[in-house]
């Protein structure tokens, strides 16, 4: 069984599971989801705006538009927010 395995039996069951996985390969987005992104060395969260090839324009959740950055400085889309 590979490292999916475990995941994988508790979906089966109907469950919801929760992991983190590496790399950026299976990442997909889509105009406003909330992202965790690299800007000048800087990790920030940020609101996907627009997405064009292989580029990510990034703004915030009040119409500002701070430009757009590469796919490879997203780490990951932000699923849960909790207090």
């Amino acid at each position: 069984m590979g490292w999916a395995g475990k995941y994988i039996e508790t979906l089966q069951q109907g469950k919801s599971v929760k992991f983190r996985p590496r790399g950026n390969s299976i990442l997909q987005m889509a105009v406003g989801d909330i992202v965790l992104c690299k800007v000048n060395g800087i990790q920030y969260p940020y609101l996907i705006k627009a997405i064009s090839g292989d580029r990510v324009q990034i703004g915030n959740n009040k119409g500002r538009i701070n430009g757009w950055t590469l796919q490879r400085n997203i780490f990951g889309v932000v699923t849960e927010i909790s207090s």
